[in-house]
């Protein structure tokens, strides 16, 4: 079976509050440029070729696309993408988009959006998608401050039906139990990936015990961040994608994967190709050994 015919289904399922979704999903931060995301500079993607991913992620089974309202490049708009390319979306996907930070049109990031902001910002995600409500709505912080206003905020746009599930974004355990007093919480969304300290493990298996989803984003990037996937492999991640006949990138998800049935990966590509690559990766599965070799890792990627 080649890359290009694993279905996103082969990685497993799981609930996102109501809604079921494989646990190969697709970012769409890289979607509206090339190179690095945010970058001043940064050269617009071809509008076909992008909604063309969109497009073949569906079709591989791609069923959770993350976004945000802030990722954008001149002229082009991930939200306003998916829009073009998905619209009108099919029943079973689920939209997950991020408030908090904001950018003005020139690209330059702005303080981060009070309580009485995140309404405006919850309406512009709802604009540029076309959508009647959101499907799930990540607060992202930046932090260690309260925010149990900010998240008020969204569990009352929730109450009036703008809103169908909340999640968290950049966080940290005290911050999920602040939120889970005020509205429940269906994901979490941090960075994590191989080489991840202990104190990151315990937070993903909080949430695996809670039932909450954990959503790494830069599983593959790593170090490499905004720019795209890492470069710097250590042997012990080349020695198993060797051993797989894969790419180092399809370990990295692989590796994400195994970390638990509530841990979903949002890898994003602008290539066709690359796509393939790592929604097969959700049929790869780690030997004990291979897994043990790559849990000793420590700071590499995270």
């Amino acid at each position: 079976m080649t890359s290009q015919t694993i279905d996103a289904a082969a990685a497993g399922a799981w609930t996102l509050g109501d809604r079921t979704v494989n646990r190969i999903g697709f970012g769409a931060m890289r979607l509206p440029q090339t190179g690095e995301a945010f970058a001043a500079d940064a050269v617009a993607r071809d509008r076909d070729h992008a909604t063309g991913v969109l497009r073949r992620a569906v079709e591989l089974g791609v069923n959770h696309i993350d976004t945000a309202a802030f990722y954008f490049s001149p002229l082009r708009s991930a939200n306003e993408l998916i829009n073009r390319a998905l619209a009108p979306y099919p029943d079973d996907l689920v939209i997950a988009t991020k408030v908090g930070p904001g950018r003005d049109p020139s690209g330059r990031w702005l303080p981060h959006a009070t309580p009485e902001q995140l309404r405006g910002q919850v309406e512009e995600n709802l604009r540029q998608l076309g959508r009647d409500h959101l499907d799930v709505v990540n607060l992202r912080i930046v932090g260690t401050d309260s925010i149990a206003e900010r998240f008020g905020a969204l569990a009352e746009l929730r109450g009036a039906g703008l809103i169908r599930h909340l999640g968290l974004s950049n966080v940290r355990p005290h911050h999920l139990a602040e939120a889970q007093a005020i509205a429940p919480v269906v994901c979490v969304q941090n960075m994590y990936g191989i080489g991840a300290s202990p104190e990151q493990r315990q937070f993903v298996d909080l949430c695996g015990g809670q039932g909450i989803a954990f959503v790494p984003f830069y599983s593959i990037a790593g170090t490499g961040r905004t720019a795209g996937a890492t470069t710097d492999d250590s042997d012990e991640i080349l020695a198993v994608a060797r051993a797989h006949g894969v790419g180092t990138a399809r370990i990295r998800l692989a590796w994400t994967l195994h970390q638990g049935p509530h841990v979903l990966a949002i890898p994003g590509t602008g290539d066709p190709g690359h796509l393939a690559e790592n929604v097969a990766a959700g049929s790869l599965r780690l030997s004990e050994d291979e897994l043990t070799a790559l849990n000793s890792l420590r700071h590499d990627t995270a």
